[in-house]
Parts: C-alpha cells; structure tokens; sequence
C-alpha cells in the first residue's frame, strides 16, 4: 500500500496518483490568520521591537516607543491591510458620463468626457463564459472565435458583442455603462452612429430585490459618525450609568477598607494557580444590571454556520457558500473603533445579499466605551437587515489582543460583561451573540467559567466556542472533548436557574460531512461553525446536507470558480478596477482552495484537515492545475473569466507562496 511509504500525517493519496512521497510544505494558517495585510506580511510586527533599525544602530527606549507608536498608528483600522494600489484605465472616463448622465462639473470635472478617445484607448471587453464553455481538458474555457475588427471607427474597436456581463445579466442594468470591461453585452449603435446603453427596464424590475445588496451606508451618515454628530442616547445614558457606579464604588472603598478585604477572599478551587490573573477577572460583575428586553429568539439548531473569516469571508464568497447550504453567514470582522471614525472599508464590512437568510455582522473592541456606541449606530442604520450581531472574544492576533480587543477579553470578565450587557440594551431586538477561544494559554482553559454567565448573567444569544487557545492557534488539533465540558456547564446552569437553552456551536478542524455528524452526535452542540473547511473546499456544506462525502469532478470545481467570480464582479465592479479587485480576492480563495486533495485519489475517508499532501498529479490536466501550489497557476485560472491580468497587477497570497508579480500595484 502508498500510504505505508508516506511520512506520518500525510494524506494517504493512491501509488498511481502520487509524483513524489515528500509533503509539500505546509500552509502557515497562524501566519495566515494574524495577517491582515497581503502586501508588508503580519501587521503585529513591529520594526525596531528588538531594539534595532533597519541599519542595524541600536536605538534608545524612547525612539523605540515612538516607533512602535508610530506603527501602531499607521495599521490603525481593520481593514488598512486590505488597502491596495487599484489598477485604473489609461484613460479616465467621467463616472456620470459613462452612466449617460451629465456631469455637475462641466469642463472642470478632472476626468475626461472624451467617449470617443476613452473608447479607442480602452482594451478590448472581456468574455465571460458560461458554464457551457468549460471544460476539463486544456485550454479548459472555450472562447468564441471573434475577431476584433482593425478598420472603421477606433471608438468600437474595443467592443466584444458576444460577452456577457455579469451585472447586466443579473439586474438588467449595468451601473459601471461604457466603463465596463464587458461593454458590448449592453450597448447598441443609434441611428446617428453613437453608442447607447441598453437597459432591460423588464429584468431590472424582477430582479432589483433578489440582487440589491442591503446595509449600504450614505456619505452623509458616515460624516456625522465621523465627525461625532452620530446620536447614541442608549449607549451615553449606560455609560453614564457604569461610569456613575464605579464613582460610587470607589467613594465606598475609600471610606470603608473592610470592604477590600472580605472581596479578596478566596474563590473555591480550580485547576489553574491561584496567582492566575484569569481567576480574579472571573470574579468581577458588570455594575449595570442586564434588564429583560424582548430579543429575538435563535432558532439554529442543526443549522449549518460559516464562519467569519477575515479578508477570505467576503460577501462573493458567502454567496457561493449559500449555494452550497450555508444556513448562517457573518461578516468578517469589524472594529469598533473604525465604525466610531466613519470608515467606509468598515462600514463595507456589514453588507448584505439578499441570497443570506441569516446573517450577523462581528465586531471587535476593548471596552464598552467603543463597543456600545458602536452597536447602536449599527442597529439603527441596518434595522430590519441584521439577524445578530456577533462579538468577538477569540481573534488571537497581536494586533487585536495587545489592545485588550479579541481573545484578551477572555481574562477580563467584568469587562466583557459590561460590554454585552450595553450591547444588549443598545441593538433593542437584535440578539448578540458571542464567538471565543478555551482560553489565552495553552493548559490554562478558562472558557468552561465564563460560558455559563454570557447568557444567564449578560444576555447573550448564542455562544460559538472554537476549540483552540489563543496560544495554540493552529499547531494542535481542536480540543472537542474540552467542548463538549463547556457545553455541560452551559446546560448544567440553565437547568438549575430554569432559563431557555441557547444555541452553542463548536468549532474547529471540521472537513466532512462524516466529522460533522459525529461531532453533532457526541459533543452535545447545536451546530457546527465551519471555517477552513468551508476555504478548501465550499461544497462542504452540501455533502453536511446531503450526508455524503461528494467527489467533485475538476470540471465542478471550475465552474465553482466561475461563480465566484460572476459573484465577484456583481459585487466590486465590471469595469477595470472591479475586475482587478475580484481578481485578488478569486486568487486569495484559490489559495485555499489548491489544498483540496479529491477524494477519487484517497486510499483512506474522510480526509483530515491537517494532513500534508504529497506531491500528486490529478485523474485529468484541471485536477492538476486546480491542484498547484504556484500563485502564477491562480492567476492563470483568474484569466480564464477576468482576462489577462495587467502588467501592473500583483499578487501576494495570505500564505506567501510565490507571490505573482511585484509588491506593488495590487488589485
């Protein structure tokens, strides 16, 4: 058998299938999941943390707190490593009057209105191919045998009347006009030789519902959250309040040092030390009690849950995870902070498409000074279009946790409960819900104290517990049995108080729909919230449904990518700087995806999420491609539905393997 000449923890691939028995070089997921940025590498770096800079000069303790400072400030947002250089047209046309409308600015408008010379400048339209056209042997997508005319007007030259445009295609209009990069789908010659754009009043009446996306934010009501004229009563009346209490409470300390010494007696016994710092943020209570509001109740039991996941979770991606059976969906996580400063990137965060039948958006913060008015800013502006809003209490990255934000919550109890608890009166009807880590060290799990209070003592909905330490991250497999212990607590309380149960999700190293139903049927969950799993392979959520291990075909998987990147262009944009976004986001998924081993090539099922795969060629030439572990291979596949990817354009994955291109001029 192969599978005995493989190193331990290697996929057990098939001797026909395999090219080499050495495992390739695994994905850094830590490295991976504490980068934000795709372009300088991790953002919890700091130059000049050991003490030197790049010239090597020793600096002295004040330099280095100024450059720490310095860099702090510059990564200050969560999403400022999503920021890329865009890749624009060599001519810029008016946005109004590529639209067909007329421009406020006139001759003074700093783009040209020139459609003439912006048409002959502009490359030729994209063909986008319909799931009739691919195919699993080379060149894999069929393309129409066109040719470009070289004589007559320069203005049409450009125009590739057998496309078709996404966007046209699905809300009968197309928002970006002559800009787009599949213009030949929606434009027709007038009678006196111009160009004029189509509009399917029909389609676009059907279909405006099933394909708006909700939540977007005015440039208004962004300037009013940014400049601080954003009203928040609920949230100034609680911190008002808290703030109140913690006056009162330290007027009763001074005047009365008894106090001090009956609140240091100590706790009953617990596994970890009683020096343990973790232990005494356990004890704190938040000063405001949570009163009983009508929340809505959460019915997710048996629900399929993708996680949210940060960059790689966007709304194209959650999209296609909904065609596939995700149930609940969340948006990647947001900072409280960036809300507070108006942020469009953040704001971009809470997104939704109608396609999501249950969706949440997540946010992060340290305290309840940023979260509570945060929460109620969110709850008036998306009303009627949030189904939860979920807090983060487990993202271990440096540059969350050292600003007491993510799993640093997880030591700091009284905190978190004021936090949940202004959060509950802030959203009104909208439920929180709460997603976190066992614990902040390795061997010190804390999570089994604090699951019980978040929903009998501070009012949360659903609790998601992932099954790692902050510590841990990735290197170890998730600790269900742990879980499973949790969840007992949870239950054990709720009993002996008579209180509602709460939907509690494990999460952690789920890759089938085997693994699923075990867990389900052992660990006493609700659920299971899928995130790495759902990356490598999105169809997951189908083989859950249907109970089945699905070998998907390469000809499948090409269509998979087809979708996305339909998905994508309805969502960034049809004309060139859309398309190149959709491009970097497409490559970051096939960064995952490229792990999947098919099953078809398994001596041994299910596969498991944290075996190294050998070298190993594919049952056909798009197995193979979909299979490599070069970022030039992605971006080869991105120009089968995106075109040719401009000089100009670069790549650099989550995992840094092979960057395609230079470091600058992303996407």
């Amino acid at each position: 058998m192969a599978s005995a000449t493989l190193p331990p923890g290697t996929a057990p691939i098939k001797a026909e299938f395999l090219v080499s028995v050495q495992p390739r070089d695994v994905p850094d997921d830590d490295a991976a999941e504490g980068s934000t940025s795709h372009v300088n590498g991790r953002p919890d770096t700091v130059p000049g943390a050991e003490g030197t800079e790049e010239g090597g000069k020793k600096l002295s303790g004040a330099q280095r707190k100024k450059l720490a400072k310095e860099e702090r400030k510059k990564q200050r947002g969560a999403n400022k490593g999503r920021r890329f250089q865009k890749v624009r047209d060599e001519v810029e046309l008016c946005f109004r009057v590529a639209s067909g409308k007329e421009c406020e600015f006139g001759s003074e408008c700093r783009f040209t209105h020139d459609i003439s010379a912006y048409l002959a400048a502009k490359p030729r339209d994209i063909h986008f191919p319909s799931p009739e056209d691919l195919s699993d042997s080379p060149p894999f997508v069929r393309l129409p045998d066109v040719e470009m005319s070289e004589n007559g007007d320069a203005s049409k030259t450009s125009l590739d009347f057998t496309t078709t445009c996404p966007i046209f295609q699905h809300t009968g209009e197309c928002r970006h006009g002559l800009k787009c990069r599949f213009l030949g789908n929606h434009v027709r010659t007038k009678e006196n030789g111009e160009l004029g754009l189509v509009v399917d009043e029909e389609k676009k009446a059907r279909l405006i519902a099933a394909e708006t996306e909700l939540n977007f934010i005015d440039g208004d009501t962004l300037r009013k959250i940014r400049t601080k004229k954003y009203p928040h009563p609920i949230a100034d009346a609680y911190l008002k309040e808290i703030q109140n209490n913690a006056n009162d409470e330290k007027k009763a300390e001074d005047t009365s040092p008894a106090v001090e010494t009956a609140a240091e007696e100590p706790a009953p016994a617990a596994p970890q030390s009683s020096a343990d710092p973790v232990d005494k943020s356990q004890d704190d209570t938040p000063d405001v009690p949570l009163r009983p509001v009508e929340k809505k109740r959460l019915h997710w039991t048996g629900k399929t849950y993708l996680a949210p996941l940060t960059t790689v979770g966007n709304l194209p991606f959650r999209r296609l995870c909904v065609d596939y059976g995700a149930d609940i969906t969340c948006g990647e996580m947001g900072l409280a902070m960036s809300f507070l400063q108006g942020s469009k990137e953040e704001w971009s965060l809470v997104r939704r498409h109608p396609s999501e039948s249950i969706f949440g958006m997540q946010i992060a913060g340290s305290k309840p000074q940023l979260l509570v008015p945060a929460a109620e800013i969110i709850g008036r502006e998306c009303a009627g279009n949030l189904d939860f809003v979920d807090v983060n209490c487990g993202c271990p990255i440096d540059l969350v946790y050292k600003t007491g934000s993510g799993s640093a919550l997880l030591d700091a109890a009284g905190r978190l409960g004021k936090i949940l608890v202004g959060m509950n009166k802030a959203l009104g009807d909208i439920p929180v819900t709460v997603k976190l880590r066992t614990g902040v060290k390795d061997g010190k799990n804390t999570a089994h104290k604090l699951m019980p209070r978040l929903a009998a003592e501070w009012g949360a909905s659903a609790i998601t517990l992932h099954g790692r330490t902050r510590q841990q991250r990735y290197t170890k497999l998730a600790d269900w049995d742990y879980i499973k212990t949790c969840v007992e607590a949870v239950r054990a309380r709720e009993e002996e108080e008579d209180l509602s149960p709460v939907p509690i999700f494990g999460g952690g190293d789920c890759f089938s729909s085997e693994d699923y139903w075990h867990k389900m049927d052992n660990y006493g969950v609700d659920g299971v919230m899928i995130g790495r799993g759902a990356l490598i392979k999105p169809w997951i959520f189908t083989e859950i449904k249907e109970r089945r291990e699905w070998d998907i075909s390469s000809r499948e998987r090409l269509e998979l990518i087809r979708k996305y990147a339909e998905y994508g262009l309805n969502h960034f944009g049809s004309d060139t700087a859309g398309v190149n976004t959709t491009r970097r986001y497409l490559c970051e998924a096939l960064s995952f995806q490229y792990r999947y081993v098919p099953i078809g090539l398994l001596e041994r099922l299910p596969a498991r999420i944290n075996d190294r795969a050998p070298a190993f060629r594919g049952r056909d030439e798009l197995e193979t491609l979909l299979a490599s572990a070069d970022s030039r291979d992605w971006v080869k596949i991105s120009e089968m539905f995106l075109g040719p990817a401009p000089e100009s354009w670069s790549f650099t994955p989550k995992h840094k393997s092979n960057a395609y291109g230079s470091e600058e001029g992303q996407g």
